[in-house]
């Protein structure tokens, strides 16, 4: 086993590395970023080590840096996490170059299965199924645009050299393609400094299944079973889940030989996911096709640690260090039911749109950090609730890096229990300073779709009308839960002297006090009444109920609004009160109607930026007549683009930014005019 190993990378990765190590009494060295300074990761480690600015391409991808930091600590590896440096063939080199252990697949086999084009034919020539399509190293455009009429649309285009959903598009119409080509290229030149594609065949109902290989260096390979990753937004997972429901062990046994012949035929070493597309079939079974493999460690490699039992990591250190596998193929079983979920910073009700800002709450629910059974035999039940997180409260998440806050993983004795928990421990959570998809995944995973396990990558889609622009609770609620804490907070102010009271309170009769508040854009006026006995009458647009409360803590209220009686937590920071229950959550603001007597007001032809980012292309010049709905920007942020339309007919009167310039969140990029 290693004495010292850095972790080239950040974030929640970079910690859960960093656990395993401590445990195994292996010694951690951090690298950081400008931004990264005081970062969870830094801390988690035993020493750190600055290796540059903020973004990514001028810290975490300067691999001379790493290696200088790797040697001057004396590490003796280096495991790069997922993302990043994690699949660069020539990263892995030049560990091996430097005297380091690269915790990783061999270079070769990297650069075998880092070319999604190059890694089908391969698979074409071992007989693992193939999706149809054109998989060719000559990407010019009238060529790709030929071969998709010939595929048939939809088409999708991938990177080639990608992952994570991005320099990804489904094209459902030919005049569509060379539009969605040109992004796809950028987003992939962004993300990968290589623009290759490839076009295949869009499969209908597919689900993304995803099998996880292991292998030694001593020739011994294993698969440890499946995962279901067909929960999708923007092709980037939501929801993981382990093993894949409906999955028959016959078609399990099938689909883990193919994968182990995939890593074997590239002489594979480590960790390693073969990813797949499944579509039903008339039986009832699935027909599976190779889509590619990933040479690193997933993002969601917990869900198999919690059904299997076994520390993941803990075998990337222990193969990279020369030992053999920990089990046999035969040793391995499946425990239960793991469903993981990935929370992000982004507004699922605006194209998931990704947000930056300070974690000014963060709360979760009781868990471990760790399953400690992740090194045994899989014999002991799993940990019902664990947490990964890279972040703490009152950190920020800012636009340098992914918009992942955190995993949220359950483990249960079965499907239905799994689901249970993860529902429970979703409304658990409290995060605020920043929007996040924490009401979005509740929704989710009580849509029918997914209860029933009806899966496929369009689950999101399907579901629209259930999961998005929905209410996350009665605005009365939330208004008692802002009263609830607007009194408990003037009791602590005042104290027990009578004289400083602030409640209204009269000698005869009862007080009246008004709350002005803001969800979204509409305003609301609640009216709190105290009669001169001392009870409470909450008042909403016409209606009025009896209101009990009773602080149960800093922020957690025992309320009772007409008959029903529930239990809210209330945050208040700055202008904004964040109300969370088991009945979902909202944010309100506390609004002055005089000092924002003059909002509303037509503000011209202004086109702003929704996130800071980097103007990747003007789709308009000066002068040009646009209709609404029409592309006029695309900016890049959290690697991904997002396109910016026109809000109405007119004529670009000025461009402000030019391609290539940061900008800043809300600032303008152009103008126009009627």
């Amino acid at each position: 086993m290693f004495k010292k190993i850095l972790i080239a990378n950040r974030g929640e990765i970079a910690c859960r590395v960093a656990t395993t190590a401590r445990r195994l009494g292996v010694q951690t060295v951090a690298v950081y970023s400008d931004a990264d300074a005081q970062a969870a990761h830094v801390r988690a480690c035993d020493e750190a080590v600055h290796i540059g600015g903020a973004a990514a391409r001028d810290s975490y991808l300067q691999w001379q840096r790493i290696l200088d930091a790797a040697k001057a600590t004396g590490a003796q590896a280096i495991h790069p996490g997922y993302g990043f440096l994690s699949e660069n063939e020539d990263f892995a080199r030049a560990c091996a170059a430097a005297g380091l252990v690269f915790i990783g697949p061999p270079a070769e086999a990297i650069a075998a299965m880092g070319s999604k084009s190059a890694a089908k034919s391969l698979m074409e020539r071992a007989g693992v199924p193939l999706v149809p399509g054109y998989h060719g190293r000559d990407n010019d455009p009238a060529l790709l645009q030929r071969e998709a009429d010939r595929i048939g649309y939809p088409v999708l285009i991938k990177a080639s050299a990608g992952g994570g959903g991005r320099g990804m598009r489904r094209v459902d119409r030919a005049e569509d393609f060379a539009a969605a080509l040109a992004s796809c290229q950028r987003e992939a030149q962004a993300s990968f400094g290589d623009d290759h594609v490839l076009v295949e065949r869009y499969v209908t109902r597919p689900r993304h299944i995803e099998i996880q290989v292991f292998a030694d260096g001593h020739g011994q390979c294993v698969y440890l079973f499946e995962r279901d990753c067909s929960v999708q937004r923007r092709h980037q997972k939501v929801l993981e889940e382990a093993p894949a429901p409906g999955m028959s062990a016959a078609r399990r046994a099938e689909m883990g030989a193919a994968a182990v012949a995939a890593a074997q035929a590239v002489g594979y070493v480590g960790a390693g996911t073969v990813e797949f597309i499944a579509e039903p079939t008339a039986d009832g079974d699935l027909r599976f096709f190779f889509m590619e493999m990933n040479t690193r460690l997933q993002v969601e490699h917990p869900v198999t640690e919690a059904i299997t039992g076994h520390d993941l990591v803990e075998w990337q250190l222990r193969v990279a260090g020369g030992e053999r596998l920990p089990a046999t193929q035969d040793a391995l079983r499946i425990r239960g039911h793991a469903i993981e979920a990935r929370l992000c910073a982004e507004n699922p009700d605006a194209g998931f749109l990704p947000a930056t800002g300070s974690l000014d709450v963060l709360r979760w629910p009781a868990h471990v950090a760790f399953m400690r059974n992740a090194s045994g035999s899989g014999d002991e039940p799993a940990a019902a609730l664990r947490v990964d997180a890279g972040v703490r409260e009152g950190d920020a998440i800012s636009p340098h890096y992914d918009s992942m806050v955190a995993k949220l993983l359950v483990w249960g004795e079965d499907r239905a229990q799994a689901l249970a928990r993860l529902d429970a421990a979703l409304a658990q959570t409290r995060i605020v300073g920043l929007q996040t998809n924490v009401a979005f995944l509740r929704r989710v995973v009580a849509s029918r779709s997914f209860a029933e396990a009806d899966l496929d990558t369009a689950l999101i889609e399907r579901e629209r009308a259930v999961l998005f622009d929905q209410q996350g609770m009665p605005l009365e609620w939330a208004a008692a839960g802002v009263i609830a804490q607007s009194l408990q907070a003037e009791v602590a102010l005042e104290g027990t002297d009578p004289w400083s009271r602030r409640d209204g309170w009269r000698l005869h009769g009862g007080a009246r006090r008004r709350f002005d508040l803001k969800q979204g854009e509409v305003h609301h006026i609640v009216t709190l009444e105290r009669h001169h006995d001392g009870r409470l009458q909450l008042a909403l647009g016409g209606s009025s109920w009896p209101l009990v409360v009773q602080a149960l803590g800093e922020s957690r209220h025992d309320i009772t609004l007409g008959s029903e009686r529930r239990t809210l937590h209330v945050h208040a920071v700055g202008e904004t009160v964040a109300v969370f229950g088991a009945q979902g959550s909202v944010e309100l603001q506390d609004f002055d109607p005089i000092a924002h007597a003059g909002d509303g007001a037509d503000g011209g032809g202004r086109l702003t930026a929704p996130m800071p980012g980097k103007v990747v292309a003007l789709l308009a010049r000066a002068g040009d007549r646009v209709e609404r709905g029409q592309p006029l920007a695309v900016m890049e942020a959290m690697k991904m683009e997002h396109t910016i339309a026109a809000p109405r007919d007119g004529v670009v009167a000025e461009l402000l930014y030019a391609v290539g310039d940061q900008v800043g969140e809300g600032a303008e990029l152009l103008r126009l005019e009627d």
